[in-house]
């Protein structure tokens, strides 16, 4: 049994690292409020793109003369080859977090093991682990590398390779960094180089209410839909788990004034996309389409940045919460030893003197 000295030192050291989870999930708990409103304020401009997107598609015949697609992000082909972009967190301390990410891909991997698959990892973790467990792609490095000259690729070294890299993205998620990655990704597929796009990523619709998704993001096939794969719910033990804690750093499970004007907007987004009325445009509905249809990929990633970020801040203040708890936990249990530790030194003191006194 440990002396009274060594529970006194483990008490205080317990006590330190309780602070510390306090304090974390509070900041956690801060950030959280922070992101979770920017991405439910980006929810009715995705929804609105979408709509207007797909009241273009109603609108012009998306075939060209010889029958093919008029552009070519809505092209299907045989999926050979595949990029999965998986987007995961830049830090640890957020429980299960990124290991679900990881998880996810893993499995979506094996899934499409007959497949030659690129994977771009957004996020420290997961560029890390992937790194470690599979090859990094290699490029001949172009002298005058033209726009319009991509370099080239040297043979795969392995079926599941690692390309891209792209520190502190998440960490302010800015959209014109967005969209050069959308372009690079766009520009892959127009020529060829990959035939399908998924995006792994953490959907966040509330702290309760979060589930990690794989996703099909090209080729475009419904504006406005998700082309949803796979997908992994939260449990009910996770669920109250998140709960206890937002109660405890007074973020709101329910909807608010934000949430409610914003489901307003992407209602009427939808109302938009769908409504038999005969719009006149400035330009013509195919030149419009051909313009907007770019900027489509960019704000499917940067949405997708954002629930990550807000989901991963929500499971780093869960985790936190439960480590603040079981600090707490710990404190009781090491106070009641020391308790019971003192006790019996008091009372063998007792029995000591006692037993003197009789023999005297």
């Amino acid at each position: 049994m440990a002396s009274i000295l060594d529970l006194r030192r483990r008490i205080r050291s317990v006590k330190s690292t309780r602070q510390i989870t306090r304090a974390m999930k509070m900041i956690a708990a801060a950030k959280l409020r922070r992101a979770q409103e920017r991405a439910i304020s980006s929810r009715p401009y995705v929804a609105m793109l979408a709509s207007v997107l797909e009241s273009m598609k109603r609108r012009i015949d998306l075939y060209d003369d010889t029958g093919d697609l008029i552009h070519p992000r809505l092209k299907r082909r045989e999926e050979e080859r595949v990029l999965v972009v998986v987007v995961s967190g830049d830090k640890g301390f957020a429980g299960a977090f990124n290991a679900n990410i990881i998880k996810a891909t893993l499995q979506f991997l094996d899934h499409k093991s007959d497949k030659q698959i690129d994977v771009e990892p957004i996020g420290r973790k997961g560029r890390d682990l992937f790194r470690r467990r599979y090859p990094i792609a290699s490029f001949a490095e172009q002298n005058g590398e033209t726009e319009n000259q991509r370099p080239e690729r040297h043979e795969r070294s392995g079926r599941v390779e690692v390309i891209g890299d792209h520190p502190g993205l998440l960490d302010k998620v800015e959209f014109d960094r967005v969209r050069d990655l959308a372009e690079d990704i766009a520009a892959r597929y127009i020529h060829e180089e990959i035939d399908s796009v998924y995006l792994v990523y953490n959907e966040f619709k509330s702290v309760i209410a979060q589930r990690v998704v794989v996703e099909r993001i090209l080729p475009i096939i419904d504006f406005g839909k998700h082309d949803i794969v796979e997908t992994q719910q939260m449990s009910i033990e996770e669920r109250a788990e998140a709960a206890r804690a937002a109660m405890t750093a007074g973020v709101s499970l329910l909807p608010g004034e934000l949430e409610a004007s914003i489901q307003q907007y992407e209602d009427e987004a939808k109302n938009f996309g769908t409504a038999e009325v005969d719009y006149i445009y400035e330009q013509s509905p195919r030149e419009i389409f051909e313009a907007m249809l770019p900027s489509y990929l960019a704000v499917q990633l940067n949405h997708a940045f954002l629930e990550s970020v807000a989901a991963e801040q929500a499971a780093r203040m869960t985790a936190m919460d439960s480590a603040t708890n079981n600090a707490s936990d710990m404190i009781d249990k090491y106070t009641l030893a020391m308790n019971r530790a003192r006790q019996a030194a008091i009372t063998k003191e007792i029995i000591e003197i006692v037993s003197g006194a009789a023999a005297i």
